[in-house]
């Protein structure tokens, strides 16, 4: 194995997956998916991370064990600074990676979209050390703009994730945000049918060099159910879904555009398609809850994150083949493989328990970003992610000032002004937005951006100019 040239010999390797302390502070690292990565709830970790428990689950298509947790490579963490906020991490990278091989993760997952276009290239070089059949690596025709629609330049897209990945074979390949935008079904017909690049796909598959064909959905349920009512024609190998304990049946409460992750599911397993799971964590607000629903987890398993609620019940489903957690820090690894080394799935009582957590969650709304930044970059500036991230946070932490009234009012008032323009520069923030609406299309929740960006600029100018609400 080597890493940026230099071999890794046995020793080192059993040295570094065993020196998670060394690398846990997640002070000094910045993801890709920006500073506000999910945290544990506030919980510490407890114990030894087991390097021979990991849960598995098995593909019925090739038999192969395939890690219950899954690395997602959205959020790899950048050197951070000015001169390398951008610039990938790749020995830190490195490191992630050799930690999750070393405790039993198999399966990646990345796509040319992920950390500005660099996230196949650094996770090629960081998997590349590794024999070919020790990972399975799962990518994705993230064809989002028209201007890549045409079969060239997909074609050239598809070819591009082999080579960056330095592989001559895909284990997991994905057609990107299917159901994304306005009209979902007229979007798929452009980016897949029309200009035969499905075909092709299959061709690609037919011929060994993709060997799991499927796709992730966003949004539009017309689209799902029309590609799962062709599933003798395409056969699909597993469908990517947004699962959660809040999604399971209440979708539509955080976003009118989803569907209930129950419906998801179940259309799936009726059919034998193996689900993979995005969004765990609901973009990591279920790792970071409102102090009392937090305290009402950790007294029912106090030695448990509050994340590790969510992971289990998002594996507790046996058609679910893997679950994806983008881990920028080594602590989130280590708390996820504690997670699933072994899976304890949950019992009847502790699902009516999350279901309760869920409809608690409900009553404290927030905004459903999952920085993903689809939407960025913003052609006006604006830190999109950044702001609706902020005042996600300040829900969570109970620091909204909702009242001069309230005793909190004047200490809530500072937090969120001052952690505002710490967190944006003041040019990035919401009173920039002009409406223009480009980057709605572009969001997989269905979040109206301007209508919120509207809404937290007049926010934030009542806060500074005292007014009661």
């Amino acid at each position: 194995m080597e890493t940026k040239g230099k071999k890794i010999d046995r020793r080192e390797f059993l040295r570094r997956i065993g020196a998670g302390a060394a690398v846990t502070s997640a002070a000094v690292l910045a993801g890709c998916g920006g500073k506000n990565t999910p945290v544990l709830g506030g919980q510490p970790v407890q114990g030894e991370v087991p390097t021979d428990r990991m849960t598995y689950r098995t593909n019925p298509k090739t038999g192969e064990r395939v890690s219950l947790l899954g690395y997602g490579c959205m959020r790899w963490p950048t050197l951070g600074g000015e001169d390398g906020a951008d610039e990938l991490d790749q020995e830190t990278i490195n490191r992630l990676v050799d930690y999750a091989i070393g405790h039993g993760v198999n399966y990646f997952d990345t796509s040319p979209a992920y950390c500005k276009g660099r996230s196949e290239r650094a996770t090629g070089i960081a998997l590349s050390r590794y024999p070919r059949e020790k990972y399975f690596i799962a990518t994705k025709l993230s064809n989002f703009a028209p201007s890549t629609w045409s079969r060239e330049a997909s074609m050239a897209m598809y070819r591009n994730s082999m080579k960056e990945l330095q592989v001559n074979y895909l284990d997991y390949y994905l057609l990107h945000g299917i159901g994304m935008g306005g009209d979902g079904m007229g979007a798929f017909r452009s980016r897949y049918e029309e200009n035969g690049m499905l075909d092709f796909l299959l061709a690609e598959r037919e011929a060994g060099r993709i060997r799991n064909l499927g796709f992730s959905y966003h949004g539009d349920i017309r689209v799902f159910d029309y590609l799962l009512s062709q599933h003798d024609r395409y056969k699909w190998d597993f469908v990517q879904i947004q699962l959660n304990y809040v999604d399971w049946k209440h979708a539509k409460e955080v976003n009118a555009r989803n569907t209930d992750a129950e419906y998801l599911y179940g259309e799936l397993a009726k059919r034998g398609i193996p689900a993979v799971i995005m969004e765990p964590l609901l973009g990591g607000r279920l790792s970071n809850v409102h102090d009392h629903i937090a305290a009402k987890l950790r007294q029912r398993r106090p030695e448990a994150s509050v994340a590790s609620w969510a992971f289990r019940f998002a594996g507790s489903f046996p058609g679910v083949l893997t679950v994806l957690s983008g881990m920028t820090y080594m602590e989130h690894l280590q708390d996820n493989l504690r997670t699933y080394s072994p899976l304890e799935e949950l019992t009847d009582d502790d699902k009516a328990f999350l279901e309760e957590t869920a409809q608690a969650l409900l009553r404290y709304p927030t905004i459903p970003c999952n920085d993903c930044k689809y939407c960025m970059p913003c052609p006006y500036g604006l830190d999109i992610p950044g702001i609706l991230l902020h005042f996600n946070k300040c829900i969570n932490e109970g620091n909204m000032p909702s009242s001069s009234q309230d005793a909190n009012y004047r200490r809530a008032r500072r937090i969120f002004l001052v952690g505002y323009d710490r967190s944006v520069p003041r040019l990035r923030q919401a009173d920039h937005c002009i409406g223009c609406g480009q980057c709605n299309p572009h969001c997989p929740q269905g979040i109206d951006i301007p209508r919120q960006m509207q809404r937290i600029d007049r926010f934030v100018e009542d806060l500074k100019q005292g007014r009661v609400f």
